[in-house]
């Protein structure tokens, strides 16, 4: 098996775990879930209980706990990437006389995602205190379907604001919780999204801009060689046209570590490019991945669906209950309310 077959596979595999995690998202029985509990089952008998114990140990530290593992892991892959640009691909574009300012642009958006990615990491969520309970309490209405007023967090033994939710690695309840990010070591909610969503923009635009400076060199350093207009000897020791397979491999061979690069850029590009526009749209229509993901798994109690007709319950009224307008959900979005505000409705 050669090299470009046994990469096709690579893409192939990495290709269907993107298409599973999308279509699977959110549901609490997962085709994943189910075979990890199948062969647990299976194989616990004889695995020792100190592994089992240690095992358990780990995975509860590393995704209940607050730990900057996968925050190093963060900018160690960043750092990675921008020395391979930086000591390869920069060089070989400023021999095809790119500009400076194009090949500076990934420095500048590095810089600017730093900033937001600081903020992620440092910013306080919005974290409901003594403090600012009461005033919290009267930023949105209870929807009364997700949201109920008088339920109190067992831990931190305060009244739930709406759209609040207790964390349970962090410890705290959250105001206008949104989700629990490994990758910045911290909870998003109303304080920190905006920097949240700025921070994954910044990100996508970053692997967008360096996969397309790595691969107009590439296809540069094709050109300029004339692959494209060359010939080799096969095993039957025929001449044939150096077609596309030929091209790709030679690149392999001669950029292995750029190659490699390039698609990884490329797959980090596809899911932060999906996972950013999809945060775009929840702050869009006023809403968080914790609601969307309890709406997508809550249905209809009361009555079963029939065409045209609507749920007698109002639970189809439920939906986009705290959406105000496009230019009012973002303006919320990037100044969070703090107080109390009149009712639209």
């Amino acid at each position: 098996m050669d090299f470009l077959t046994l990469f096709a596979i690579y893409v192939v595999i990495v290709l269907s775990c993107i298409v599973l995690v999308c279509k699977y998202s959110g549901q609490q029985q997962t085709p994943f879930g189910r075979l990890f509990s199948a062969v647990t089952e299976i194989i616990a008998p004889w695995i020792p209980q100190w592994f089992q114990q240690l095992s358990y140990k780990i995975m509860h530290r590393l995704f209940h706990q607050r730990n900057k593992l996968f925050l190093y892991l963060h900018m160690f892959l960043e750092g990675i990437v921008y020395a391979e640009f930086t000591y390869e691909v920069f060089g070989y574009c400023r021999e095809m006389e790119t500009s400076l300012s194009s090949l500076s642009v990934p420095y500048v958006l590095l810089a600017v995602e730093s900033y937001f990615f600081y903020q992620c990491c440092s910013k306080d969520p919005g974290t409901v205190t003594e403090e600012n309970h009461a005033a919290l309490v009267q930023v949105y209405p209870y929807d009364r379907k997700l949201y109920h007023p008088g339920v109190s967090c067992p831990t931190c033994v305060l009244v739930k604001p709406a759209r609040s939710k207790h964390c349970r690695v962090c410890n705290r309840c959250v105001h206008r919780f949104d989700h629990h990010c490994v990758w910045v070591n911290n909870c998003v909610g109303a304080q920190n999204s905006r920097h949240f969503l700025l921070y994954l923009l910044c990100l996508c635009t970053m692997a967008g801009d360096i996969a397309v400076l790595t691969a107009d060199m590439l296809l540069n350093a094709v050109l300029r060689s004339g692959l494209l207009h060359a010939h080799y000897i096969d095993q039957q020791g025929e001449q044939q046209p150096a077609g596309p397979l030929f091209v790709v491999q030679h690149l392999f061979l001669t950029f292995p570590r750029i190659v490699f690069m390039l698609g990884f850029l490329v797959f980090v590009f596809m899911l932060l490019a999906g996972y950013a526009m999809f945060h775009l749209y929840l702050a869009l229509v006023n809403q968080t991945s914790n609601e969307w993901y309890k709406e997508r798994g809550h249905g209809c109690h009361h009555c079963q669906p029939t065409p045209g007709l609507s749920c007698s319950s109002g639970h189809a009224q439920s939906r986009g209950f705290y959406n105000r307008g496009v230019l009012r959900n973002l303006g919320e979005f990037f100044q969070p309310l703090t107080h109390s505000r009149k009712k639209d409705r």
